[in-house]
C-alpha cells in the first residue's frame, strides 16, 4: 500500500529528490549555480611548509634583562636562534648565536662587544670553476 504518497515517496528522502547534495548536477543544478557557485573545482593552493624554519628570536635590549651579570652568552644553549637589533645595551657582551641582524651586530660592536656566528662554507662560484680549466 502506498498510503497516498506514490510508489517511492515513502522511502528515505524519495519525495524530496534525495538526501544532502544529491542531484546537484542534475535536478538541483540551478540551485547549486545560484547558491553554491564555488562548490565544484579547485580553488587556490596549499603551501607546503617543508622549508620554513621557526626562529626563536631575542632582541639586544632583552639580553641584560634575561641574563643579568653575564658577559659571555651562548644563545644557542639558551634556546635562541636569532639576535635582533631592537633596544639598547649598557655593557660589553660576547655572544654566540646562529644568526643575527646587521643592526644587532652593530649595536653590540659599538659597546665593545663581539658576536660569534657559525662559519658558513662558501660554495665554488662559476668564475673559480672556469679558471681551473
Amino acid at each position: 500500500m502506498t498510503h497516498g504518497r506514490g510508489k517511492k515517496a515513502g522511502r528515505g528522502a524519495g519525495l524530496r529528490g534525495g538526501k544532502g547534495n544529491a542531484g546537484l548536477l542534475k535536478h538541483r543544478y540551478t540551485y547549486m549555480i545560484k547558491n553554491m557557485p564555488d562548490h565544484f573545482g579547485k580553488h587556490g593552493f596549499k603551501r607546503h611548509h617543508v622549508g620554513s624554519k621557526d626562529y626563536k628570536t631575542i632582541n639586544v635590549g632583552e639580553l641584560e634583562e634575561k641574563f643579568p651579570g653575564k658577559k659571555d652568552i651562548d644563545l644557542e644553549k639558551e634556546g635562541f636562534n636569532k639576535l635582533l637589533g631592537s633596544g639598547n645595551l649598557k655593557s660589553k657582551i660576547k655572544i654566540k648565536v646562529d644568526s643575527a641582524s646587521e643592526k644587532a651586530i652593530e649595536k653590540i660592536k659599538e659597546k665593545g662587544g663581539e658576536v660569534i656566528l657559525p662559519d658558513i662554507p662558501v660554495k665554488d662560484t662559476v668564475e673559480e670553476k672556469t679558471e681551473e680549466k
